[in-house]
């Protein structure tokens, strides 16, 4: 998902300095090219200033050591590639973060970048330290076939070292600001994949870590880059704007600000207007223009404690008219990422629509800083990781997205996951037992039973949502209480709901039930492949005899040898030569005498001859497996058949009579002996192929069709061609009932005058 597609013909190369949102706590105004670099004393007092006990020593000791290690290296804007740690460790002293976190932000691209080692960093600044510079360093010599591909690796590894310390992704975060704030001096094709790669990942995870003023940094930032020419034209509406109400804000703050003074409430009020990619993404939303949006400014009032919150909201409604449908309380229900304050939205002075933000000054500090809020040491609280396992949901959200990475059978397919959690805003839903559960907007129930437990999303096969029942596919809205139902009969969710689901987590759940389904349909079609060698060449079949034999098949484990067998990948007499050396592979040469394995086959949907494929259940194998029909004349009820295992693919169904079968007489461990289980009361129709030479006169293809369909047969497809001037050859697919259907419409086209010859195709 990335907004600024919409309007690709916009896209333009950016020229001129990167703009900084204004009035963010992360800003820094960005250094000229060749400035003057920040010394080792400014950083010190600026750490100093919110953290009087920090350790000086070790600060200096970590500016002169990155300086010598990065020596003259430049970057691409002429500075000392040094300028770089140094306004990343800058960024983070506004987030007032701890003497670890900001001494490894000075040191972050020396493993990488110069001749140091974790051993040496470890070796003087601590074992600490030296952790967040690793968890931070690049995937180097790493051959991997796409950008996406390396894209997902990175962020694995990233989400990887966040798990051991939180740290590691907020000078991430800070590291790729500097990079954004810089990136004028980046060639263009570099520039946009950055930016692009900032706003598919970088931006909405720090919004998820519910750091909104760095998420806000940079989306502008990379929307500048990826469309300027929108960028600027909202940039220069929101400063007309800004130039016509110029006092409007000022009165507006002044006017609630005496409101609840008057109510004996002290709050510090202030204004702000909306940064412009949010502007732009908002109008294309809502496909409405700017002159429409009636929230361009927002206002916070911050107050002293929870109850002041709902007081201060009790005067705001009671003074000014309340634009209905506004009011959200994320005080009682926060949002995943901790932020909690009241939403409402009043006509103020001027008729002028007011967006009101109400919380504690706390709250506000969680809503600005985030998940860095929680992040710095204090006393008796152990390490950042540690606390924010207890106290924020945020992490919690982090540590559920870590554990995606062992579901995903790739890469990519984990970058999908995670984007597909990156993007959404939340919706809030009950279980019967009043548990909250938060999904993204437009998730369904099977969301939902996926996020109360894995078992219940995999066994559901019903809901009810608010007492009524309805579709596992139904949309959830705000407050509905959920009530999924279960069944154990259901060990595995339709594959299809893979398509319907939402979330990340129960597409991963569903991806890895429907493999883990499919293996174990193929380990015991391998077993019983197996069981059948072993017992026609009377040996003994052990388990334990196996499992010493895994090496030379290069498996892991008992299963993955059956299901590989059950694929085609293994034949059943590499099993048997790995087990026994001495085995030799007993020839067979006539196929109609072999003895099959005996299973039953249950059609459970119409067949159809164009089909690849359909499904039909083998009895004795737990579940389903993929079945098809043969090609070039199918099969019918009333035919002796025969299955063939074909590699990767499952079961092709043979008439006994096919000649086609004559190229599996080598391969006996790939047949089964299958049989129709049909159901009288629910007839069906299954594919057929006849060959009519037809005497070539007008009218006689209409006598061959009418007597097929006054004998109830359906043609699905019909070829002519013309073999001598009196004769055409028409090769007919059909759908009959079963092999007495077929054989009655066969003698009916005999017996027509117009009809020289009929035979059935087999093959």
């Amino acid at each position: 998902m990335a907004y600024w597609r919409r309007s690709s013909r916009q896209m333009q190369a950016a020229t001129g300095q990167v703009a900084v949102a204004p009035g963010s706590p992360v800003a820094e105004k960005p250094k000229s090219p060749r400035s003057r670099m920040m010394r080792q004393y400014d950083l010190v007092e600026r750490v100093r200033s919110y953290n009087p006990d920090t350790n000086e020593d070790l600060l200096n000791r970590a500016y002169v050591y990155a300086m010598k290690a990065h020596g003259t290296q430049t970057r691409a804007s002429g500075d000392p590639y040094f300028s770089h740690p140094l306004e990343v460790a800058a960024i983070l002293t506004n987030l007032k973060l701890d003497d670890a976190t900001i001494v490894a932000a000075l040191l972050h691209d020396t493993i990488e970048d110069t001749e140091a080692t974790r051993a040496e960093i470890d070796n003087i600044f601590g074992h600490e330290i030296g952790a967040l510079v690793e968890g931070l360093t690049k995937l180097k010599r790493l051959e991997l076939v796409s950008r996406e591909a390396k894209q997902a690796e990175n962020l694995r590894k990233l989400l990887l070292a966040i798990a051991d310390d939180v740290r590691v992704l907020l000078i991430k975060f800070a590291d790729r600001l500097h990079n954004m704030r810089t990136l004028e001096f980046v060639p263009h094709a570099s520039r946009r994949r950055i930016a692009e790669e900032t706003l598919d990942i970088y931006a909405p995870l720090a919004g998820r870590m519910g750091m909104h003023e760095m998420r806000e940094e940079l989306e502008d930032l990379s929307f500048h880059v990826l469309d300027p020419e929108a960028y600027v034209v909202v940039k220069q509406r929101l400063d007309a704007l800004a130039d016509r109400n110029r006092n409007l804000i000022g009165e507006i703050e002044s006017q609630l600000s005496k409101n609840l003074q008057k109510n004996g409430i002290t709050a510090r009020v202030y204004g702000r207007r909306k940064q412009p990619f949010s502007i732009w993404t908002k109008m294309e939303r809502k496909s409405v223009g700017f002159e429409q949006l009636s929230d361009i400014y927002g206002f916070r009032i911050i107050l002293s404690d929870l109850e002041a919150c709902y007081r201060a909201l009790g005067v705001v409604h009671t003074t000014w008219p309340v634009v209905p449908g506004r009011f959200k309380d994320y005080i009682s229900t926060p949002k995943q990422n901790d932020y909690r304050s009241l939403h409402t939205t009043v006509i103020g002075p001027g008729n002028q629509r007011v967006e009101l933000q109400i919380r504690t000054e706390e709250m506000n500090q969680v809503a600005e800083f985030g998940i860095a809020a929680h992040a710095f040491y204090k006393e008796g609280m152990g390490s950042p990781t540690e606390r924010l396992k207890h106290e924020s949901n945020a992490f919690a959200w982090l540590r559920h997205t870590i554990g995606i990475l062992s579901d995903s059978a790739n890469p990519e397919e984990f970058l999908e996951h995670t984007k597909l959690e990156l993007f959404h805003d939340q919706v809030f839903c009950f279980t019967p037992k009043g548990k909250l559960i938060a999904l993204p907007r437009q998730a369904n129930v099977i969301d939902f039973a996926y996020a109360v437990h894995t078992d219940v999303g995999n066994s559901a096969v019903g809901c009810k949502i608010n007492g009524k029942f309805a579709p596992l596919s139904s949309e959830l809205q705000n407050g509905d209480e959920v009530e999924v139902l279960t069944s154990q009969a259901q060990s595995a969710p339709p594959s299809a709901w893979e398509s319907l689901a939402v979330t990340g987590k129960a597409r991963a759940a569903i991806r890895r039930a429907t493999r883990t389904a499919v293996r174990d349909q193929y380990a015991g079609l391998g077993r019983r492949i197996v069981d059948r060698l072993f017992a026609r060449a009377k040996i003994e079949y052990a388990d334990d005899k196996l499992k010493g034999a895994l090496p030379r098949l290069a498996r892991a484990s008992i299963e993955d040898v059956m299901a590989s067998v059950g694929r085609g990948e293994l034949k059943a007499s590499d099993v048997a030569r790995a087990m026994y050396p001495d085995y030799k592979e007993e020839r067979l040469v006539k196929y109609g005498a072999k003895k099959s394995l005996a299973v039953k086959l249950k059609l459970k949907s119409p067949p159809h001859p164009a089909r690849s494929a359909s499904v039909i259940p083998v009895r004795g194998i737990n579940s389903d497996l993929p079945v098809k029909f043969a090609p070039n004349g199918g099969a019918v009820p009333g035919d002796r058949i025969v299955g063939i295992v074909t590699p990767g693919e499952g079961i092709t169904i043979y008439p006994i009579q096919s000649p086609a079968l004559k190229d599996f007489e080598e391969e006996p461990e790939r047949w089964l002996d299958v049989r129709w289980d049909i159901d009288e009361t629910m007839p069906q129709r299954f594919p057929a192929r006849i060959l009519v030479h037809n005497v070539n006169e007008p009218g006689s293809l209409a006598q061959v069709a009418t007597v097929i369909a006054e004998h109830d047969g359906n043609i699905d497809n019909i070829s002519m061609s013309r073999r001598s001037p009196d004769f055409t050859e028409l090769t007919i697919d059909l759908e009959v009932y079963d092999l007495k259907h077929l054989s009655a419409i066969i003698a009916q086209l005999r017996a027509k005058a117009v009809v020289a010859k009929v035979e059935r195709v087999n093959g």
